[in-house]
């Protein structure tokens, strides 16, 4: 997140007018297991009411499978308690949660059926797929890393996705998400990867900058696949 959503919004300052700026207060985790995560997501709340006092506009939750391996639908719950945060603070501020925003990107898009890629241990990957899959949104293949250190990850090379991604049948699928994570990098291969593929290509970190523009109110493209959502603005 803190890398791959600033660079999009940067480049929509080359073209439109607002400028930005980004703060950031952090969970710990170094292993991305379910236990860590839990523990992750329970610091949550603290940090939404250390931003609200920045009186931010909006504020993103950057890990997807530690909302999602909250339980079903757990986007909305943390996202309801997370705002009343905010409130209890006195500066109500829109949230958008990774998970949220990859769901929410995904209907944008039309997509029916989908094939993701995961850094995850392949037990979190089923996680994420049951998740997607309850959101009604079905995913046909999932390919997971099975990358266990969460700083491995970060250091992954996007363009890997290039030869990783040819492992998936596309057959009869919507939208292809190249990175379900917001701390594996994708942002440079999403693009290339589409033009290869000729079907949408999206990331979490790209629906969840999307999803961030639309609650700001200010101009984001509506198609997720080939204009923002697929990366570029």
């Amino acid at each position: 997140m803190e890398t791959e959503i600033p660079a999009i919004f940067r480049s929509r300052e080359t073209i439109l007018p607002e400028r930005f700026t980004f703060h950031s207060s952090r969970m710990r985790m170094k292993k991305v297991t379910k236990e860590e995560l839990e523990a992750m997501d329970a610091m949550s709340l603290k940090c939404a009411q250390e931003l609200s006092d920045a009186h931010v506009d909006v504020m993103g939750y950057a890990c997807l499978v530690a909302i999602m391996s909250m339980g079903r639908g757990y986007h909305c719950v943390s996202e309801v308690n997370l705002h009343q945060e905010t409130v209890a603070n006195d500066f109500p501020t829109p949230i958008v949660t990774s998970a949220g925003a990859l769901i929410n990107g995904l209907k944008v898009l039309g997509a029916k059926q989908i094939s993701i890629i995961t850094p995850y241990m392949r037990p979190l990957t089923d996680m994420v797929v049951d998740y997607i899959e309850h959101q009604g949104i079905k995913v046909k293949e999932s390919i997971a890393l099975e990358i266990p250190d969460n700083l491995e990850v970060a250091a992954q090379n996007p363009l890997n996705l290039l030869e990783i991604y040819k492992q998936l049948d596309l057959t009869d699928v919507d939208v292809l998400v190249v990175s379900a994570c917001v701390q594996m990098p994708s942002l440079e291969a999403v693009d290339l990867i589409q033009a290869e593929c000729g079907i949408p290509v999206t990331s979490a970190a790209v629906c969840t900058t999307f999803e961030m523009m639309k609650k700001l109110g200010i101009e984001a493209k509506s198609a997720i696949g080939g204009e923002l959502l697929s990366g570029k603005y």
